[in-house]
């Protein structure tokens, strides 16, 4: 690790917004060129510890999302879906006083970077997708069984038994059985428990586990691809689904000005071996200048 890397150390940083407590770690310094960064399902900020300290010249945010890692679980008549977090995105980016940033997420992450860049074109800079785009469409005549799904489940869910585990060790031992190398399991898993005399818990809200009650249709879907005016880059790892490959051809269809590139590894390909070439597609692609006639 070159001395510039090292120097660039996860700092814990901490907001209150909509009387719910968020946690994220940042690298680099107030000044430095903004960039948010969004995390996958069930992960936590520590998703960026490999890549970020890589972007140099950038200062990098990364939340926890609500629910999970060290942030504030949803209230009891909440929910999590896709774009639940944007009210708390949008007070965090307020409290860093940042006008305009560029956009980094990953997966479930992805996603809701997607809905917010739609939505507030004119903030984001540049849009950075890793292994997602936007969620898997249904049916509009679905709409009563998906709701139905999940007032069923959620309950369910919000009342389960978390599952203990014996240690530390055994908790990152799952998460890599899910695929994850050894050390990002460790990475993430160490910012998302509890301890006790029991053992070891998932700190997560568990309604993560339950069904969606709304899911977006295909011109749903296609409506937010089409509002994203931004330059944006689509990183894919070489073992993404068949399910990905068509969501691609979509983005590929609405997305005015989106370059795709495919990067060895899993789905977690930002915290494995190939990181630094992730981090260089990441800094070419953000030197790029945002075109203002199509803001």
């Amino acid at each position: 690790m070159s001395d510039a890397v090292a120097a660039r150390r996860a700092v814990p940083v901490r907001w209150t917004v909509n009387e719910l407590e968020l946690a994220g770690l940042s690298w680099g310094e107030p000044g430095e060129r903004p960039l948010l960064a969004l995390h996958g399902w069930l992960d936590n900020a520590a998703s960026f510890s490999c890549l970020a300290p890589l972007l140099s010249g950038f200062h990098v945010v990364a939340l926890d999302l609500t629910g999970h890692g060290l942030s504030a679980w949803r209230s009891a008549d909440a929910s999590y879906q896709i774009w639940d977090d944007l009210p708390e995105i949008l007070g965090v980016l307020d409290a860093l006083g940042w006008d305009t940033f560029d956009l980094l997420g990953h997966s479930r992450g992805a996603i809701i970077a997607s809905l917010l860049a739609s939505a507030f074109g004119e903030r984001v800079q540049h849009l950075v997708m890793l292994d997602a785009v936007a969620p898997k469409p249904v049916l509009q005549e679905q709409f009563p069984v998906q709701l139905r799904t999940a007032l069923l489940d959620t309950p369910k869910m919000r009342s389960r038994p978390p599952r203990i585990y014996a240690g530390l060790e055994q908790a990152i031992a799952s998460r890599q059985e899910r695929g994850l190398p050894p050390a990002a399991a460790r990475l993430l898993v160490e910012r998302n428990i509890n301890t006790s005399a029991q053992g070891v818990t998932w700190s997560t809200d568990p309604r993560l586990h339950a069904a969606s009650a709304v899911k977006l249709t295909v011109a749903q879907i296609e409506a937010v691809l089409g509002a994203l005016s931004m330059p944006a880059l689509l990183l894919l790892s070489n073992q993404s689904s068949d399910y990905l490959a068509d969501m691609v051809e979509r983005a590929q269809r609405h997305i005015a000005d989106l370059s795709v590139q495919v990067v060895r590894g899993g789905h977690h390909f930002h915290m494995e071996s190939d990181v630094k070439t992730v981090a260089q597609y990441i800094c070419q692609f953000l030197s790029t200048t945002r075109n203002r006639e199509t803001a």
